[in-house]
């Protein structure tokens, strides 16, 4: 396609620039088996018109994916979502959301370049997915919290009946969220923000 010097190059929209009285950025992932709405959870708290990379599901994931308790999904992410939030006029988060399916998971260690720290989003479902989810995040040595989205037909468990079935220490700590709701998944955030600055301020964050 050929421009002329007429032509103009839309930029991002004014309400996606960076707040000018930023001071400090914190790269935060999201991550959790497939369906578990991070995307949702991208999308219902970032302030700047989120970037997702869904693509309509085909038969090739038949067999391969497991949907259950998803069903009725028709898309999926294929790389990342992204999405920003100001906890403070100082400090911004950079949200990233994995893709969700086994066969994307070999995307996820670039993702967890340089995060902070993490949100393990839960289905009750499914809890079995969130080993690998976890184990991978320990690996790698990246702080995080469990939330637990809450799907209507989805069992209810208490928190320390959560922490044993997922073999969590005493100090991750796991909170009972809405995604779709932004004030729901702000509190998420801001549970992780505490645990992070917790953890500095006793020496175990480097």
């Amino acid at each position: 396609m050929d421009f002329k010097s007429s032509d103009t190059i839309p930029g991002p929209r004014t309400e996606d620039h960076l707040p000018h009285t930023a001071q400090a950025a914190v790269k935060i992932v999201i991550v959790g088996g497939f369906g578990v709405g991070k995307t949702t959870m991208v999308g219902s708290v970032s302030e700047i018109r989120p970037l997702t990379t869904e693509e309509t599901m085909t038969q090739a994931g038949i067999g391969v994916d497991d949907n259950y308790g998803s069903e009725s999904k028709t898309a999926t992410t294929v790389a990342m979502d992204f999405g920003r939030i100001s906890i403070t006029d100082q400090l911004v988060l950079y949200l990233f959301g994995t893709p969700g399916q086994e066969r994307f998971w070999f995307l996820w260690n670039g993702l967890f370049e340089g995060a902070l720290g993490a949100v393990v989003l839960i289905d009750t479902r499914r809890l079995e997915v969130s080993f690998d989810v976890m184990g991978r995040l320990e690996e790698r040595g990246v702080p995080f919290v469990v939330a637990v989205n809450s799907f209507p037909d989805a069992p209810r468990y208490s928190v320390e009946e959560l922490r044993t079935a997922l073999d969590l220490s005493p100090e991750i700590p796991i909170i009972e969220c809405d995604v779709r709701r932004r004030a729901s998944s702000r509190d998420v955030l801001m549970t992780l923000m505490r645990f992070l600055h917790s953890l500095a301020m006793s020496g175990a964050l480097t």
